[in-house]
């Protein structure tokens, strides 16, 4: 199994760092050159989701990539991930990927001193032991079209979805050692 990570800014080593202990073979796309290889999956890390747009448009990947998504490869996306893959985004009208229907909330948790790690249950992962739940600058879900399944909730507040093919988180597994969630990722790919 062949796993595009999107490496213009971000956690993308430590999505790969993950991939690979599960035996994945991973590749980081910078440009289009690089998304043009074959893959079996594509991971948007987290990171400052503008400057991850600007990147993807100055480098002409916007439209390949949401292409690729709306037919049928699988798609990760943590944190900024969620929020470029996302519909809408609470207040905010500029152009994404948009392919998942949901409507997000920016830096839901407020600033960096709000950010906060956690325990929760994750729908299709056997629990106990909860999965750990890193949050940082971190966006929630406030609405889900009905095709979208909820995943985990926190204290009320959507962290985690799924859309056929597309996961969506608000933390950031990549930053723990539990490989859970990125094997959940792998199964749909």
């Amino acid at each position: 199994m062949k796993i595009a990570i999107l490496a213009l800014q971000g956690a993308f080593a430590e999505h790969q760092q993950m991939l690979q202990r599960l035996g994945a073979e991973t590749f980081l796309v910078r440009n289009l050159q690089d998304f043009s290889q074959p893959k079996d999956g594509l991971i948007i890390p987290g990171g400052e989701s503008t400057a991850m747009l600007r990147i993807m448009n100055d480098e002409g990947l916007l439209l390949p990539i949401q292409t690729e998504i709306l037919h049928g490869l699988p798609v990760f996306g943590t944190c900024a991930g969620m929020i470029l893959l996302a519909k809408q985004v609470e207040g905010e009208q500029r152009r994404r990927l948009a392919t998942m229907d949901i409507c997000v909330r920016r830096n839901a948790y407020g600033r960096q001193l709000g950010s906060f790690s956690t325990e929760g249950e994750f729908r299709g992962i056997p629990t106990p032991p909860l999965l750990p739940m890193t949050f940082i600058r971190a966006p929630y879900i406030n609405n889900v079209e009905a095709d979208v399944e909820i995943l985990s909730v926190i204290d009320g507040h959507i962290v985690a979805a799924r859309q056929d093919k597309q996961l969506v988180c608000s933390f950031h597994p990549e930053l723990t050692s539990d490989p859970r969630i990125h094997q959940y990722f792998l199964n749909l790919c």
